[in-house]
C-alpha cells in the first residue's frame, strides 16, 4: 500500500516545476507585455495571460515537465502575442479569390468599385439624408435616393430596393398574389444557392403555385388554359443557373405579356442575376436585361445588385408605378429594406452605367470578366519563379491554360479562357491526395488566405481575379508559406 502511494506521488509534477511558472502580475509587468497592453488593451491581455499560464500548468501536470525555454520572457511574449493576434483577427477577412469563379457566392460576389467604397465610407461616418427631403425640409422616402436613377437607366416608371433578389420576388408575390394562384412554367421552378427554391418562396409568400407545361417544353396555351378567377399573376423565371438543351420550348416574354394584358393580370419576370449592360457587345455570353424585359411588356422585373450588376447585395424591383406603390405599402417592405450603406454603394455603381464607354474599365466585375488572356498570362509569368521557390522540394509549379466560371449562380455553364498556376506535389500515386490537401491548407492559412481549386492532381490558382495592384501583396506573404 505504501508502495502504491509512493508511485502515485512520483507521478505528480514537482512543486519546483509549478513554482517556476510566473504569476499573472509578473507577466503583466514584463516590458514586452506592456507594449501588448498598449496595442490590445489591458483586459484582453489579462485574459490571454491567465489562459496561457493555465495552459502551462495543465501541461506540467500531464507531462511532469514544460517545453524547453517555455518560461523565458521571449517565449512567453511570443505565445501571448500569437494568442492576442488570433483573438483580434476579424471573422470577415479579405481573401485572394483564385478559384476561377469570378462571382463566387461564398466569397462575397461582386467586388465594389472605389467610388462605391468612398460613398459607403461617407454614409457610415457622418449623418446623411437617408429619409429627409432636402428640397422641402420634410421627411423623405429612402427609395427616392435611388429610384430616379433606376428609372433613367431602365425606362421603368418606378423602382424599389430590398435586401436581395429572393426578398424582391417574395415581396412582389406576397403583395400581388396572396392567397391566390401564380402561374409559372414547370421548367422554371429553379433552386438557387442555399437550397432556396421558387416553390418554397412562393409558399412562404402565401401564394398557390400553378405549374404549367413540362420540364422541357411549355407553350402559350398552357398558360392560357390555366388562367381562372383564382389567378393573381403570371411569373416568368430566368433560368440563369442552368440550361436545358435539346427538345425544348419556352414562351417569349412578349407573348406572355400580351396574354397577361388580355386577361388584365400582372406579369412579373424574375431575372435573377440581372445586368444593365449588353454583355454580348463586351464579348461575354448575352444575358437578358431589365430594360429589355420592360420593353417586352413586363409589369415588374426583379434582379440582384451584387451579381452581374457589379454592386452591393440588394434586390431591385422595377416596373409599373401602381404596382410598385402597392409593394411599398406592404408591411414586410420595412422588414426587408436596406440600409444607408447599400443605397450609397448602389447609387455609386449605377452612376457608372451612365458612361458606358468607360464602364468596362471602371466596374470591377466587368473588368475581371473581360480581362484579356494575355494580361492573365503576364501575371502568371510574373509569379511563376517566386511561387516555385516558396514550394521548392514539396511541389512543382507550371503555367497552364484553364477556364474561369462567370458565377456559381450567374451563368455557371458559361466558361472564359484563363491561365493558372498549377502546383503539383512531388509525392506521387497514393499520397497525392493528402499532399494536395496539405498544399491547399497551407495557402488557405496565409495572412490573406489564397483560395484555389484542385484539378487533375494539382492545386490550381486561376489568376483572372488577381489584378496587378495585388500582385506584390500576393508575393510578399509567400515567404510565410509552410508546407511542413
Amino acid at each position: 500500500m505504501l508502495t502504491d502511494q509512493a508511485d502515485a506521488k512520483s507521478r505528480k509534477p514537482g512543486n519546483a516545476i509549478l513554482a517556476a511558472i510566473p504569476s499573472v502580475d509578473r507577466v503583466l509587468n514584463m516590458d514586452a507585455t506592456r507594449m501588448l497592453i498598449d496595442e490590445y488593451g489591458r483586459t484582453p491581455v489579462l485574459a490571454a495571460t491567465r489562459a496561457m499560464l493555465t495552459e502551462l500548468r495543465d501541461h506540467a501536470t500531464r507531462a511532469h515537465t514544460l517545453p524547453p525555454d517555455a518560461l523565458v520572457e521571449p517565449a512567453l511574449h511570443s505565445r501571448l502575442q500569437a494568442a492576442l493576434a488570433q483573438a483580434a483577427r476579424p471573422a470577415l477577412r479579405p481573401v485572394f479569390n483564385l478559384t476561377g469563379t469570378v462571382l463566387h457566392t461564398n466569397l462575397g460576389r461582386a467586388p465594389l468599385p472605389d467610388v462605391a467604397v468612398a460613398a459607403v465610407i461617407d454614409a457610415m461616418t457622418q449623418p446623411c439624408n437617408l429619409e429627409y427631403d432636402l428640397d422641402d425640409g420634410s421627411r423623405g422616402d429612402r427609395d427616392s435616393l435611388i429610384e430616379p436613377l433606376l428609372c433613367e437607366l431602365t425606362g421603368a416608371e418606378a423602382a424599389t430596393v430590398v435586401n436581395n433578389n429572393a426578398a424582391a420576388v417574395f415581396l412582389a408575390l406576397n403583395t400581388l398574389g396572396l392567397r391566390r394562384e401564380v402561374i409559372v412554367s414547370r421548367g422554371e421552378l429553379v433552386e438557387i444557392g442555399g437550397s432556396f427554391r421558387v416553390p418554397d418562396i412562393m409558399s412562404r409568400a402565401g401564394c398557390r403555385l400553378r405549374e404549367v407545361g413540362t420540364t422541357n417544353r411549355t407553350h402559350l396555351p398552357d398558360y392560357a388554359d390555366a388562367i381562372s378567377s383564382k389567378t393573381a399573376l403570371l411569373l416568368k423565371v430566368h433560368t440563369s443557373n442552368y440550361a436545358i438543351q435539346g427538345f425544348t420550348a419556352a414562351v417569349a416574354e412578349k407573348d406572355l405579356a400580351g396574354l397577361a394584358r388580355e386577361q388584365k393580370l400582372p406579369f412579373i419576370i424574375d431575372l435573377g442575376s440581372g445586368t444593365l449592360a449588353d454583355l454580348g457587345k463586351l464579348g461575354l455570353p448575352s444575358e437578358p436585361t431589365p430594360q429589355q424585359s420592360l420593353a417586352n411588356g413586363a409589369d415588374l422585373v426583379t434582379f440582384s445588385g451584387d451579381k452581374l450588376l457589379g454592386g452591393p447585395q440588394a434586390g431591385i424591383i422595377i416596373g409599373r408605378r401602381d404596382l410598385i406603390a402597392k409593394i411599398k405599402k406592404n408591411p414586410l417592405k420595412r422588414a426587408l429594406r436596406v440600409d444607408k450603406m447599400t443605397y450609397a454603394a448602389l447609387e455609386a455603381v449605377l452612376r457608372l452605367y451612365r458612361d458606358p464607354e468607360r464602364l468596362r474599365h471602371d466596374l470591377p466585375v466587368l473588368r475581371l470578366l473581360t480581362r484579356p488572356v494575355a494580361d492573365i498570362e503576364a501575371m502568371a509569368n510574373f509569379l511563376l519563379a517566386v511561387t516555385a521557390q516558396a514550394v521548392a522540394g514539396q511541389a512543382t509549379v507550371a503555367i497552364r491554360p484553364c477556364s474561369s466560371q462567370i458565377g456559381s449562380g450567374s451563368l455557371p455553364v458559361n466558361l472564359l479562357p484563363s491561365i493558372c498556376l498549377a502546383i503539383a506535389p512531388v509525392t506521387r500515386n497514393r499520397g497525392v491526395g493528402s499532399a494536395l490537401k496539405k498544399i491547399e491548407q497551407a495557402f488557405r492559412r496565409l495572412p490573406v488566405p489564397v483560395l484555389g481549386r484542385i484539378v487533375d492532381d494539382a492545386f490550381c490558382l486561376d489568376l483572372r481575379c488577381l489584378e496587378e495592384k495585388y500582385g506584390q501583396e500576393f508575393i510578399t506573404q509567400l515567404k510565410l508559406l509552410s508546407l511542413s
